[in-house]
């Protein structure tokens, strides 16, 4: 290591001080900021997003209205006559649905069965929530629900 290859600790380049004077290299009439109007003035520059008093591109683009509910659950829904693909007395839950390939994914909120066509097999559901008249039309055919 030599003294003579060693960098400076302030090693960079000085910014350009404008409007000092003709000898400044960058100062003279209008010291880089073009002619007249707001921009060339000193001080404060409009605030982001200004255009000069015409209405903003944020307020003139549509806005996001309406409230979505935190606390509300997202169903998949499935028809009765899905449940037909099982064996009479087999277990019908969320993970068998996908194996079956009914359903792709079981959200947050699970999987709701509709009343929808006809179920010809005595299955046992579990783990599933269903509407009032599919819940009759399980419960008339002979499956079971277990919740």
């Amino acid at each position: 290591m030599v003294l003579s290859n060693l960098n400076k600790l302030n090693d960079r380049k000085k910014s350009k001080r404008v409007g000092r004077g003709i000898g400044s290299g960058k100062g003279g009439h209008t010291v880089g900021k073009g002619q007249k109007g707001q921009k060339s003035r000193q001080g404060i520059r409009p605030r982001l997003g200004f255009e000069g008093g015409q209405s903003p591109l944020y307020k003139r683009l549509p806005k996001l209205g309406g409230f979505r509910n935190p606390s509300s659950k997202k169903y998949v829904t499935i028809n009765l006559d899905a449940l037909n693909k099982f064996k009479d007395g087999e277990e019908v839950t969320a993970e068998k649905l996908m194996e079956k390939k009914v359903i792709k994914s079981v959200p947050v909120g699970g999987v709701k069965v509709l009343s929808t066509g006809d179920i010809k097999k005595k299955v046992i559901i579990k783990g599933l929530t269903y509407s009032q008249k599919a819940k009759e039309k399980i419960e008339s055919f002979g499956a079971t629900i277990n919740a």
